[in-house]
């Protein structure tokens, strides 16, 4: 069977870098083993479902390369929910119950008071006909439960090892609410067998929910899928990440000049013991993936590693991979530039400064007027390479006397308008002899 992974996002919010870790993995093991990624969107609460938040969704997973072989949306497929419940009430595996929100809660706490599992007493189990037509009768509507069968639930997780639960510790699962929309549970579980998924990779925060769901797939007649339960990521401080606070999120990264590559070097090794080094495409990811080696660790997402590991790979970006990137940013580069400045770059955004010292029109800063004209004086004619700069330089400093800061710091003032920056010998050739002429003698060009 081909390995068939999905990423299942809800359009509630922006995506952070908990999800995307979450959709990373997925998408490394399918192509690790060939397989498909699906990308399914569960937007069966309409409520807070947002169009926008969907588009953001794709755009965010485009960024990191993270493309999809399927698409499917949950809204489309509510038939196939509605086909699957009436089979579990025909075999009475679902059955209807009428507590509010308050009486459930009433009940937990007193389950918690007497040392009792919190778990649904299935009372409503207990109520005949004439006590349900009675509480419709007073306005209620029954939201729907599935009933677990007695016994352990056993399955191999891949990251966790061997997982048992017993039904008897598990509340059933409300699986249809009294609007007659379904939760969470039943359309993932209807979507997992009837799309061909083999493999669930997914939070640790899902662990109960899937014993609950491998009794379910059994009540449809579906083989369940392999599992894998990844600890959660927390930022720096241990806090966990949430989509509605807009924690780490990927928008945000990607406003900041961040790289998707920088992202995805960071989230594929996190919880894992390999080095984390930056990788500037998928493919070498792909080839070092081994979902073997995460661990039952809570691994922390902390900005600062992510920044160190964006500069380093744009040092290390060849030319070839960094010119899209620089188109979608609006630069028409060359490979001189990005061979000039990529060194001292933190982020790609930082690159339009340097496009504009070197392209368009810059106040310069003099410290010294008549030492600035002198050294204009002695400027090559052109064309320049990278040697100039030393032979400039060599001719201003045997005209001047100056060495060292004193002879290096006014002319980087004077060219740039910055205290710091790539080295000149290659910067120079890219300001070219025009505008260096005129920035020596003063004036913004």
């Amino acid at each position: 069977m081909t390995v068939t992974v999905r990423f299942a996002p809800s359009p509630t919010g922006r995506l952070h870098v908990g999800n995307a870790r979450i959709a990373l993995i997925n998408w490394l093991f399918a192509k690790r083993h060939g397989g498909y990624f699906l990308l399914r969107i569960d937007d069966t609460d309409s409520e807070r479902s947002r169009a926008e938040y969907e588009e953001a969704i794709r755009q965010d997973l485009r960024w990191l390369g993270l493309s999809w072989d399927r698409k499917v949306k949950q809204s489309q497929r509510l038939d196939r929910y509605a086909a699957a419940a009436e089979k579990l009430k025909v075999d009475g595996r679902l059955y209807p119950c009428y507590e509010t929100p308050e009486e459930l809660e009433y009940k937990r706490k007193r389950r918690l008071a007497r040392g009792e599992p919190p778990v649904y007493d299935r009372a409503a189990l207990k109520l005949t006909a004439a006590d349900r037509r009675k509480l419709e009768a007073e306005g209620r509507q029954p939201h729907w439960r599935f009933r677990l069968e007695d016994g352990e639930v056993r399955w191999d997780d891949l990251v966790r090892g061997p997982c048992h639960y017993h039904a008897a510790h598990l509340s059933d699962p409300v699986v249809i609410r009294a609007d007659g929309t379904p939760l969470y549970t039943l359309p993932s579980v209807v979507d997992d067998a009837e799309l061909s998924i083999t493999h669930v990779i997914r939070g640790e925060d899902h662990v109960t929910n899937t014993a609950a769901q491998i009794q379910l797939f059994r009540a449809l007649g579906a083989e369940p899928p392999a599992f894998a339960h990844l600890s959660l990521l927390t930022d720096a401080t241990g806090q966990g990440l949430s989509k509605r606070l807009g924690s780490l999120s990927l928008g945000e990264l990607r406003a900041e000049g961040i790289d998707g590559m920088a992202v995805n070097s960071l989230l594929a090794k996190l919880g894992t013991s390999d080095p984390i080094q930056p990788r500037s495409n998928l493919d070498q990811l792909i080839d070092e993936f081994d979902i073997g080696k995460f661990s039952r660790a809570t691994p922390k997402f902390d900005v600062a590693d992510l920044t160190h590991l964006n500069a380093r790979l744009l040092h290390e970006m060849p030319f070839i991979e960094a010119e899209p990137r620089l188109k979608q940013i609006g630069l028409d580069a060359d490979e001189a530039f990005w061979v000039a400045v990529r060194a001292n770059l933190t982020d790609l955004s930082q690159a339009r400064d340097w496009w504009h010292i070197c392209r368009e029109a810059v106040a310069p800063v003099i410290e010294d007027a008549a030492f600035a004209r002198q050294a204009a004086a002695l400027l090559p004619a052109e064309p320049w390479t990278t040697d100039t700069w030393k032979a400039w330089t060599t001719a201003v400093q045997a005209a001047s006397g100056r060495k060292g800061r004193d002879l290096f710091h006014p002319l980087r003032l004077a060219l740039t308008g910055r205290e710091h920056g790539p080295e000149l010998k290659t910067l120079l050739p890219l300001v070219g002899r025009a505008r260096a002429q005129a920035r020596l003698c003063g004036e913004t060009a």
